[in-house]
């Protein structure tokens, strides 16, 4: 596929909300990074995953306590992706880039590649979001019908059922062969993977083998095969399914654009920032504890549009976006709560499903 392009000769929307955003920080006298919110909130998920590890492996307990702390453990990892990776795979957890390589370092130690993520998220899915065909993010075919331009089955009339569980399997299939099927093909959907170094191979295998003995060798010498393998499937779901939702509700909902490239120019016919706003969708951001959960993602329309700025600020800036789109005539897309942008996503399944 060729290179798809877009209508950035004049960028007058995002020019005028730069602007405002440059004079936020400038005005306030503050870093667009991390900081000590950030900080506190690392060790707090750190210190919870390392807690919870801990207790599974080494400690012996009731059954339903022993699922409940699985449970725990999968909101952690996600919330540790939300916050510590996410953040330090974009380069907005700290001014200091070595820090910020060792936090996105994080997802190693939850079983995936940094380095396959951030070829993935933040060239791929953050350069031409909602483009089928290129962006990854919304490739589940053929289990899943996403747009329009997807080809649909028969079992498309159900997806809006069995999509949560779908969801749950996400995590295991990233890890155990998403990751593997980038790094052998060297392709990321269409799009190649720049050759990797010596260090990056090393660290890539050094990465799933260590994983393998840390959550799968350790607790089965320690608690036997049936606990383990009950145990991590618990956290294999309930990480993929939270990880898989705030990705759906932030960008497959029926309110999102999915453009389509103009057939003989491969051009996307308006400007860079415009498309991301128009591909995506904001929820419950006046929810304090979801936005601490998520690491701000419940902002996406923000995080697409300044991914090297901290989810921190985007609370603050969220208003200097909404202002600037009603000054351009642009739709901000938000949903007041996660309930609300759920069934919005289910009836964006169902309608595909059955078209």
């Amino acid at each position: 596929m060729a290179k798809i392009t877009f209508n950035n000769k004049t960028s007058p929307f995002f020019d005028a909300l730069r602007q405002k955003i440059d004079a936020y920080f400038t005005e306030h006298k503050i870093k667009p990074t991390g900081n000590f919110k950030l900080y506190s909130k690392t060790i707090i998920l750190v210190s919870c995953a390392i807690l919870l590890y801990s207790i599974l492996v080494f400690v012996t307990m009731p059954v339903w306590v022993s699922i409940t702390c699985c449970a725990l453990m999968g909101l952690t990892f996600a919330s540790i992706g939300f916050n510590v990776m996410h953040d330090g795979a974009h380069g907005s957890y700290s001014s200091n880039k070595t820090l910020n390589n060792l936090m996105s370092y994080s997802l190693n130690l939850m079983g995936g590649s940094s380095f396959m993520w951030k070829v993935k998220h933040n060239h791929v899915h953050h350069s031409f979001t909602n483009i089928d065909g290129v962006d990854d993010d919304i490739d589940i075919r053929p289990f899943m019908r996403v747009n329009e331009q997807q080809k649909r089955y028969w079992f498309h009339r159900f997806q809006h059922v069995y999509s949560f569980l779908l969801y749950g399997a996400t995590y295991f299939m990233w890890i155990f062969w998403m990751d593997f099927q980038k790094y052998f093909t060297h392709k990321i959907g269409p799009t190649p993977i720049r050759k990797m170094k010596l260090s990056e191979h090393i660290g890539f295998w050094v990465t799933k083998l260590s994983y393998i003995g840390l959550f799968i060798g350790l607790p089965v010498f320690f608690k036997g095969w049936i606990a383990t393998i009950i145990g991590y499937s618990v956290i294999l779901f309930v990480t993929g399914l939270t990880i898989a939702v705030v990705f759906q509700l932030a960008h497959v909902v029926e309110d999102t654009a999915f453009p389509t490239p103009d057939p003989l120019t491969n051009k996307i016919e308006e400007e860079w920032a415009l498309h991301q706003v128009r591909t995506t969708a904001n929820f419950a951001t006046r929810n304090s504890l979801v936005s601490w959960f998520m690491g701000g993602l419940n902002f996406q329309v923000e995080h697409h549009l300044f991914p090297r700025i901290s989810h921190i600020h985007y609370p603050a800036i969220s208003r200097l976006v909404k202002e600037t789109c009603e000054e351009f005539n642009i739709r901000y897309i938000e949903y007041p709560t996660v309930l609300a942008a759920i069934v919005a996503h289910v009836r964006h399944l169902r309608t595909l499903g059955r078209a």
